[in-house]
């Protein structure tokens, strides 16, 4: 039987809760900018709660939140400043293994597909890959929604030697948490994905920042192709606390409301649930915090 992994959970709502500021449209790379101190914080809180993997706070720091001039100035010192403070907090962890995982976002924005574009991308992800390199042990391509942008981060550190994992966003609107085909928000296949996936050289398969309501499903799609591929590889899910159908809207355009339904003990049922269908790695995306985290370790566990 695989070992259960605990992921952590998301930033941005951590950093809010501890003091730091977030506005539109730099959001989480504020912290970095103005008071490092507290992403430092929440990585060690996520630790306290059980997570076997903290993530790098890059995801922000693309030009489409601090913008071309400022990626291009102060872009490398950020995303090593990310990379070390993860590093930091995961090796002040002296009784267990800790890993630190590289965010490589979506490059031209978070649910938006159609603005992927493959000829730039490697000008930004070689930036985010070159000065994350020195404090990660894993690479994870994250918040992705189509398979070309998986592909893209295959290719970005394809010389680094170190394992990689893709999560993919997923459509969660009424017809996918009803029990739809599950789809990336693409609209190609999560079968379609995991086939790619297994053929990629990725370690891993996750999906996150979408509804926990449509999570199983995709697991269970993935299992599915992976035993008929026999592919050994790793499932993951970080869902997120979002209110409402996120479809019509960037997942970056704003402060969504989140769900006062989705406690900690609900989420640890949904936890529980993806493990039973497959899922060997799990954490939380926006809005799931450390509390989340604690709950969902002691459940896995």
């Amino acid at each position: 039987m695989k070992r259960m992994l605990i992921l952590d959970g998301g930033m941005s709502r951590e950093l809010l809760r501890l003091g730091a500021e977030l506005k539109q449209p730099e959001w989480s790379a504020l912290a970095l900018m103005n008071s490092p101190q507290i992403v430092r914080q929440v990585h060690d809180e996520f630790i306290a709660a059980g997570a076997d993997v903290v993530t790098t706070n890059s995801y922000a720091l693309v030009p489409f939140h601090i913008g071309e001039e400022r990626f291009a100035k102060e872009g490398a010192a950020l995303i090593a400043l990310s990379g070390r403070l993860a590093r930091e907090a995961a090796d002040a962890v002296k009784d267990r293994k800790v890993l630190v995982a590289g965010s490589l976002p979506p490059i031209f924005g978070s649910y938006e597909p159609q603005n992927f574009d493959a000829r730039r991308v490697q000008d930004y992800l070689k930036v985010l890959v070159a000065n994350l390199d020195a404090y990660v042990d894993v690479w994870l391509g994250e918040t992705l929604s189509l398979i070309a942008e998986g592909e893209a981060v295959r290719e970005a550190v394809s010389a680094t030697n170190k394992p990689f994992w893709v999560s993919f966003t997923l459509e969660d609107g009424g017809e996918e948490v009803a029990g739809a085909t599950p789809k990336l928000r693409s609209g190609e296949t999560v079968a379609d994905a995991a086939a790619w996936i297994a053929g990629s050289g990725a370690k891993a398969l996750l999906f996150n920042c979408s509804k926990p309501e449509v999570m199983q499903r995709a697991v269970e799609v993935a299992a599915a192709v992976f035993a008929e591929k026999d592919a050994d590889l790793e499932i993951g899910v970080y869902a997120n606390a979002f209110e409402g159908e996120q479809g019509d809207s960037a997942a970056n355009e704003g402060l969504h409301d989140t769900r006062k339904d989705l406690t900690g003990d609900r989420y640890s049922s949904f936890a529980c649930s993806w493990a039973e269908a497959g899922a060997t790695m799990i954490g939380g995306c926006c809005g799931i915090g450390a509390e989340h985290i604690h709950l969902i370790s002691r459940a896995l566990r």
